[in-house]
């Protein structure tokens, strides 16, 4: 396998500057997004001890294999060489078919449902290099790694590069020694960029991530907004906008944005039957965490995020010292300490990433078995990005979170002291309500984030709530005493509480504070002892979700929202679920994992498999799934090939790793036999 040469640094992170930016690069901004303070994020470290600019982009030298061209080659023919596939999956046949024939398309695509070969497989086949405009370096890396893997001609231009592995990569696309080029946006909206691609030959122009153009969305980036002059710039070339993330309104925006009119637009099912989405109403956080992780079987990888660095730690260090195997993630760490950490997550089993909400991104580990949240996402979308990251190989993964009363707290208070006008808060205020109807909901839950991003679905069977039907039950009065308390206090003393001091009074607690401030004598002071103090936190934290109560300034003192007259007149009803704490089981052993779809024949050979492709991945310094993913091991495990021939067929080999791994797959094979 080919190897591509040491970069300058490969613990850089994906926001750090260009270090030597040099012509025609010379006036490049640091390229890549840089999220919030919280959210630290960088590249894997590099396999192969790679940089972006793999020796298949360069010429040939003296004695080296010819490299494959196919121009012209019939797109199912390069799937099965490349990639080593026999049939495209859903509308990836019709959309390589609209951008090789020269069309622009619009494609909404789930995560795990083969985006990439979209854009890939036009590029290789129309004449000329395709570009590839991408929002961070740790998808670049990823991609690039896997397609030189596959004998492709591809490379990077981004700010971990010295000056002289720009210039080769630089010099390789204007020879047309490239098939595909990754550029972040920020660095494709300079000039000196624009003269560069001028000098080549373009074959597709790919946006990804396109969701980043919508100023409305959760994942802005302004550079996106200039990508739409590429039309006018490149009126024959092909252009493909992919998300795996949009709203009806954002789509409409990614097709205005980009200037793509006369684009086709496919849109496949959001849904990721695969993953069981899970909520249940928060307590103990990290010990219900806990809990969950250990219902997972042996090995599972997971991640774990968290909003703040602070709790990203805490969280690390308590389910080590519980015996789980986790490490922390965010922007605060080292250098090689993340690095460390990922590489760590990305080639081991069993390892738990602890992190704030950027880590994974760009990063295709298939086989994350399960996404976990303590804290509350900001918005169905980051929600669904950040749970689409399990299970991204099509086997059983688990969402799950642990949601309650001072997430929504919390929320509405960053809500309130954000910077920006009133349309900015009350966008931020949607975002938020549609996060909480999703945890409050009594139906599917699939069904309510499937409809968020406008597709019906009727109840899935796999989830918390189709499993095990929540309880309801009338919280009208209950609502009344607690609104009256509020009102009470409000008119007769002109004070506002938090939740602990108010469900103190209701339940006619004796505190100091009650006393000194004489909430004793309320009349309202005692009358909701019949719920106990979690009951009470459950009731504000849907009357909050739903608008019948807002929180207030710095302390999250309550006030009465805009439907809270009715429910005191009794006019509007209060139906509520009833939490149920701890739904998870919690073994006190994590057990073994079966191999999915493995026949119980076939489990010696596919471990045996297992190892062997371990011990190749350490060998190169790359993840696993980069040699050969699960279902290709299933595979051979099923089929136990006796000849290079029998390899033919098999999902996931093409001619190269056919070349490069035949021989000792087939070793493995026989020494199981034997």
């Amino acid at each position: 396998m080919p190897r591509p040469v040491e970069p300058a640094d490969p613990g850089v992170p994906f926001d750090a500057p260009p270090f030597d930016d040099a012509p025609p690069f010379d006036d490049v901004p640091p390229d890549e997004w840089a999220p919030p303070e919280d959210d630290g994020w960088m590249p894997p470290p590099e396999p192969y001890g790679g940089s972006g600019a793999p020796p298949a982009a360069a010429p040939p030298g003296p004695g080296a294999p010819p490299v494959r061209d196919f121009t012209g080659t019939a797109p199912a023919d390069v799937l099965r060489e490349v990639y080593g596939y026999d049939a495209f999956r859903g509308d990836q046949a019709a959309i390589i078919d609209q951008v090789t024939g020269g069309g622009d398309a619009v494609v909404l695509m789930p995560t795990g449902g083969g985006k990439s070969v979209c854009y890939q497989v036009p590029a290789l086949v129309r004449p000329g290099t395709g570009l590839v405009v991408s929002p961070l370096i740790a998808l670049m890396h990823d991609q690039v790694d896997a397609l030189v893997a596959n004998g492709v001609r591809a490379a990077y231009l981004n700010s971990t590069q010295d000056a002289a592995e720009r210039r080769r990569v630089e010099q390789a696309y204007v020879s047309g020694g490239l098939d595909l080029l990754y550029v972040a946006p920020e660095r494709l909206n300079t000039d000196s960029a624009r003269r560069l691609l001028g000098q080549g030959r373009l074959s597709v122009i790919a946006i990804d991530e396109a969701h980043c153009v919508s100023q409305w969305g959760h994942d802005f980036r302004p550079d996106y907004l200039g990508l739409g002059d590429l039309a006018e710039r490149f009126p024959d070339v092909p252009r493909i906008a992919l998300t795996a993330t949009a709203t009806p309104a954002t789509h409409r925006e990614i097709s205005e944005r980009l200037q793509l009119p006369t684009a086709r637009h496919f849109v496949s099912s959001f849904d990721r039957p695969n993953i069981q989405y899970r909520i249940e109403a928060k307590s103990d956080p990290r010990r219900q965490l806990t809990a969950f992780i250990r219902s997972q079987p042996e090995g599972a990888a997971g991640i774990v995020y968290a909003l703040s660095r602070k709790s990203v730690e805490q969280t690390a260090e308590y389910l080590s010292a519980q015996g789980i195997d986790a490490l922390p993630y965010h922007a605060g760490l080292p250098a090689e300490t993340r690095a460390a950490n990922q590489s760590r997550f990305l080639r081991e089993d069993g390892v738990v990433m602890v992190a704030t909400i950027a880590f994974g991104m760009g990063i295709d580990k298939p086989d994350v078995r399960f996404v976990a949240h303590i804290d509350l996402p900001k918005s169905v979308e980051g929600y669904y990005q950040e749970t689409g990251r399990a299970g991204r190989d099509g086997q059983p993964a688990v969402a799950w979170m642990a949601y309650g009363l001072g997430d929504v707290v919390q929320q509405r208070r960053m809500i309130d002291q954000s910077p920006g006008d009133r349309t900015y808060k009350m966008r931020l205020g949607q975002h938020l309500d549609a996060m909480l109807a999703l945890c409050e909901t009594v139906g599917c839950r699939r069904q309510n984030l499937l409809g968020y991003f406008g597709e019906a679905s009727t109840p899935c069977g796999n989830c918390d709530t189709c499993i095990e039907a929540p309880d309801t039950w009338d919280g009208l009065v209950p609502a009344q005493k607690l609104l009256s308390t509020i009102v009470r206090l409000q008119r007769e003393r002109n004070q506002a509480f938090g939740a602990g001091h108010l469900i103190d009074i209701l339940r006619g607690a004796s505190t100091d504070r009650i006393r000194q401030q004489g909430h004793d004598a309320l009349s309202t002071y005692g009358l909701g002892a019949d719920l106990s103090d979690q009951d009470w936190r459950s009731v504000i934290r849907q009357l909050l979700a739903r608008g019948i109560l807002v929180a207030r300034g710095e302390y999250g003192t309550l006030a009465l929202g805009e439907s809270a007259t009715g429910v005191l007149r009794g006019e509007t009803p209060v139906p509520l679920r009833r939490d149920t704490i701890g739904r998870t089981s919690a073994p006190r052993v994590r057990r073994a994992a079966a191999p999915d779809g493995v026949a119980a024949g076939d489990v010696p050979l596919f471990e045996a498999l297992r190892a062997w492709r371990a011990g190749v991945a350490r060998e190169l310094g790359v993840p696993a799934y980069i040699v050969f993913g699960d279902a290709t091991l299933r595979a051979l495990a099923q089929r136990r090939p006796s000849s290079l021939a029998d390899l033919d067929g098999v999902p996931g080999i093409g001619a190269k790793k056919r070349e490069a791994y035949g021989d000792a797959v087939l070793e493995v094979v026989a020494e199981q036999a034997a």
